[in-house]
């Protein structure tokens, strides 16, 4: 009885954090990835694609395109339909409609490592080479959301022939953005000419949104009280693990993932290619 009192009063509250108990209505999309994919940057592409209107920024994220795991039911219940909600989570056969964002995760396992440095998760000499053993095996914080290949297997072997799932390639999307945000229009019924799509991205730029995150970092939920000398938003490159993730670290991924990565496209260099 208690519980069921705490529950409904955190609730009533808006300091519940919705996750995966929430009301999930038909014309819902969701934007889907494993942690540190780009998923916040494809929020602000999108973001900036439906609401040309206004000035999208980390200040009100969270009201265009909210996110399952830092807001709460009534929030997600108050946010106008048709909505867009972004989320980490697995597979769960009720989204109706996916936008999944896949990523090297060599590359994910070095953002994710500056991204628990900056959460304070771990510290700053925390041996890499542990980080990714627990990175593969499933002992991050994250862990209710699965490893990178449980989460994105769990979309990919479920949803990944149906028209209502779009997968994007992070590294395609960092090679010719307009392309794929093209992709992402049509997937969402937007008509949208040349001209609002370079806008669109130019708004979502890498350099645009550090500068935000520098003018903002303590009104988005995701920085706030967070360290500020290790950026949200990194790099944004593809292909950084080749010169800064030892060749143990990248055999570790590789010999565990191969499979997968192959299949995704992501090339191996430590063990022999794997076929499908």
């Amino acid at each position: 009885m208690i519980h069921g009192l705490k529950v409904v009063t955190s609730y009533l509250l808006g300091t519940d954090k919705a996750e995966r108990n929430f009301a999930v209505y038909p014309d819902d999309t969701f934007v889907v990835s494993y942690p540190r994919s780009g998923n916040t940057w494809t929020r602000f592409l999108i973001a900036n694609l439906i609401h040309p209107d206004k000035n999208v920024s980390f200040a009100n994220i969270e009201q265009l395109i909210p996110d399952t795991a830092s807001q709460s039911n009534r929030t997600l219940k108050r946010t106008p339909r048709p909505r867009i909600i972004k989320t980490h989570e697995y597979f769960d056969h009720r989204y109706p409609k996916i936008i999944y964002i896949v990523r090297d995760p060599r590359d994910v396992a070095l953002s994710y490592y500056d991204f628990q440095r900056k959460y304070r998760q771990i510290e700053d000499n925390h041996p890499l080479e542990r980080y990714v053993e627990d990175f593969v095996v499933g002992r991050l914080i994250s862990s209710s959301w699965g490893t990178w290949s449980e989460n994105v297997s769990s979309w990919l072997f479920t949803r990944g022939n149906r028209e209502n799932f779009l997968l994007l390639h992070y590294e395609d999307m960092m090679q010719d953005t307009v392309a794929q945000l093209v992709r992402i229009a049509l997937f969402l019924g937007i008509k949208a000419d040349e001209a609002r799509l370079h806008e669109a991205v130019e708004l979502s730029s890498a350099d645009r949104m550090r500068e935000l995150e520098k003018l903002e970092s303590e009104q988005w939920v995701a920085t706030r009280g967070r360290r500020q000398d290790i950026p949200f938003i990194r790099a944004a490159k593809a292909g950084g693990w080749r010169t800064s993730l030892p060749a143990t670290c990248v055999h570790r991924i590789e010999s565990a993932w191969g499979e997968l990565m192959t299949k995704l496209g992501y090339g191996l260099v430590s063990v022999n290619q794997v076929t499908t």
